[in-house]
């Protein structure tokens, strides 16, 4: 199986809403949320290092300078962790890759904050145990249960889990 960023963001956010990512059922493609997110992305930190750098056609990185950093734009804070393993996810793959990295910085324009990154070996050791638990996931014959959480309200699936 082939691992996303967004698979590894899924996993902290929602384990349901993971299995239906990688089995293609989606409502992102009409959430005002997920288009306002990609405006964002599109229209920050122009001049910046390369931006919308697509990896294998697997992993799309919103921002690298000089293979020495990597960025990744969010919109808001709110699943800051799920941010985090998410461009943590990012440096392991290019670390497979042979690319000597260990940091990244998680942008939120609208909020005027930075947050440094950094992954250690440990990080590694926990990506890999992540990286399998998602595989689990997605092999399930059905969804796991939604389980209502705050963040589920503006969430593209909100309808489809809880009508």
């Amino acid at each position: 199986m082939r691992v996303t960023g967004n698979m590894v963001n899924y996993f902290f956010v929602c384990k349901r809403k993971l299995w239906l990512f990688q089995h293609q059922i989606g409502f992102e493609q009409t959430s005002e949320r997920v288009q306002l997110g990609s405006l964002l992305d599109r229209t920050s930190y122009q001049g910046h290092g390369t931006h919308h750098l697509m990896i294998d056609n697997l992993i799309n990185i919103d921002m690298v300078e000089n293979w020495q950093l990597i960025h990744e734009v969010k919109r808001s804070d709110a699943i800051e962790p799920a941010a985090i393993w998410q461009l943590k996810y990012y440096i392991y793959y290019l670390r497979k890759k042979g690319v000597n990295i260990s940091k990244g910085l998680l942008d939120y324009p609208r909020l005027k904050k930075c947050v440094k990154v950094d992954y250690t070996d440990e990080d590694e050791k926990q990506m890999e145990k992540y990286i399998s638990e998602i595989e689990q996931i997605c092999e399930q014959v059905t969804p796991p249960k939604p389980q209502f959480k705050p963040i589920c309200k503006s969430c593209a699936f909100y309808e489809y889990c809880f009508s």
